[in-house]
């Protein structure tokens, strides 16, 4: 089994703010980060998911409470749903670069 990327999809409308597209920019970063190494991406199991809730399938993974993007779950069981924890996780688990301080 792979560890599991679960981004928001881009593009997405929230009804709180009627007229507006939006994109999630810690998942845009994670995006720009698998965009820039490819073939580490590759060995990752990347999820784009629908904005609304519930969403089904993160909740699946990992419980009704638990539905916030971005989340790393983790083969072993498990998650990373920080960001900056997150791209750690990628570095120390599949080789990514480091993020330049």
């Amino acid at each position: 089994m792979k560890d599991t990327l679960c981004l928001l999809a881009p593009g997405f409308e929230d009804p709180a703010y009627p007229g507006k597209t939006f994109y999630c920019w810690h998942c845009a970063l994670m995006e720009g980060v698998l965009a820039s190494f490819p073939e580490l991406a590759a060995k990752l199991d990347v999820r784009r998911i629908a904005w609304p809730k519930p969403r089904r399938e993160v909740a699946d993974l990992l419980g009704e409470e638990n539905q916030s993007l971005p989340v790393l779950v983790l083969a072993e069981g498990g998650f990373i749903d920080d960001k900056d924890l997150i791209l750690a996780a990628l570095t120390e688990r599949h080789g990514f670069a480091h993020p330049h301080p």
